[in-house]
């Protein structure tokens, strides 16, 4: 199990959720189901939106970009998670649990730089409409997707570093049903300070700054839809809001309530709750955002709509022809 020359285990064992043991298979059945609408969801969104050219405008391109990180993010822990769950199968190799824990914080200050950006497409949108079209550009949405995937990568890159100049020589089960940053660290037989540091630098510099900026541009947003002179024009540039606000709940409160739980310990918080929580982290958020956007956005409904009716009518008439 040990390798000698750098006292890193082979692989890791995830328990799933201790003291639940015996109730994973049920556990398993809504975090399938879940998972199931989340990936069928999200891939809907894709596939409206990159097969519409009404719907290529900044507001929707920033929504596929959401929805293709809520892709990667409960696809690279679910699996993992109901193999647990429907076949003890708890092991894990340890490239391939460093490899979870860059993709789940990866996908994490990617998403958190998308809302932030968001933010920005309805500032624009509201608080200088006439030079809304000039300022997001393609060329601009182009350059927003690289800096996002470059600075997630010079963040989260480290965290794989860190873990692997750890010496792990006592245990290798991990209390959790995915592989992340402090769950491992916390196994290492070394002091695990800097990592403790890291993620708290790293915890403030992305997703605490985007927060703060998100908070200060919906401030200025309030500010002048307020001085907006109808109760209408008030009401419908509140009601483009509210679909972004409700995600961006969904979002930052589960995960600083998890990015606390490893910090205060089991003291407060049961692991038991904490593991639950954590997955439905993965899991709640990409359910619930496209059907937030596609309950709320007609345009998005449309399409949809007429989507689905030409491939169930193309099915009608090849099982006519078939006949």
């Amino acid at each position: 199990m040990w390798n000698s020359t750098s006292f890193h285990p082979d692989y890791f064992l995830l328990i799933g959720i201790p003291g639940l043991e015996d109730s994973h298979l049920l556990i398993s059945i809504p975090f399938s189901i879940m998972y199931v609408l989340s990936f069928l969801g999200n891939s809907t969104l894709i596939l409206v939106i990159s097969t519409n050219e009404i719907l290529h405008q900044p507001m929707y391109i920033f929504l596929m970009m959401l929805a293709l990180s809520d892709v990667l993010l409960s696809s690279s822990t679910v699996p993992k998670t109901l193999s647990i769950f429907w076949f003890n199968s708890h092991e894990i190799s340890f490239n391939g649990c460093l490899t979870e824990v860059f993709f789940i914080h990866f996908t994490f200050v990617i998403e958190s730089a998308i809302l932030l950006f968001m933010a920005y497409d309805r500032y624009c949108a509201i608080c200088h409409p006439l030079t809304y079209a000039k300022t997001l550009t393609n060329s601009f949405i182009v350059k927003a997707a690289m800096m996002t995937v470059f600075r997630s990568l010079s963040m989260v890159l480290p965290f794989v570093f860190l873990l692997k100049r750890l010496p792990f020589q006592q245990t290798n089960v991990i209390e959790h049903t995915y592989c992340e940053h402090m769950s491992v660290a916390k196994l290492a037989t070394a002091d695990i300070l800097v990592n403790v540091v890291y993620g708290l630098v790293i915890a403030a510099s992305s997703s605490g700054v985007d927060m703060i900026l998100i908070i200060v541009s919906y401030g200025v947003i309030i500010s002048a839809v307020l001085r907006l002179p109808s109760s209408e024009a008030r009401f419908k540039a509140f009601n483009t809001c509210v679909s972004h606000i409700c995600v961006i709940i969904l979002f930052y409160i589960p995960a600083f309530f998890s990015f606390i739980a490893h910090r205060v310990g089991h003291k407060y918080i049961s692991l038991q709750f904490h593991i639950i929580f954590a997955n439905l982290y993965v899991l709640i958020p990409p359910m619930m955002n496209p059907i937030i956007y596609g309950v709320r956005t007609r345009e998005i409904r449309e399409k949809t709509f007429i989507i689905f009716t030409r491939m169930t009518s193309n099915r009608q008439g090849r099982g006519v022809t078939f006949l």
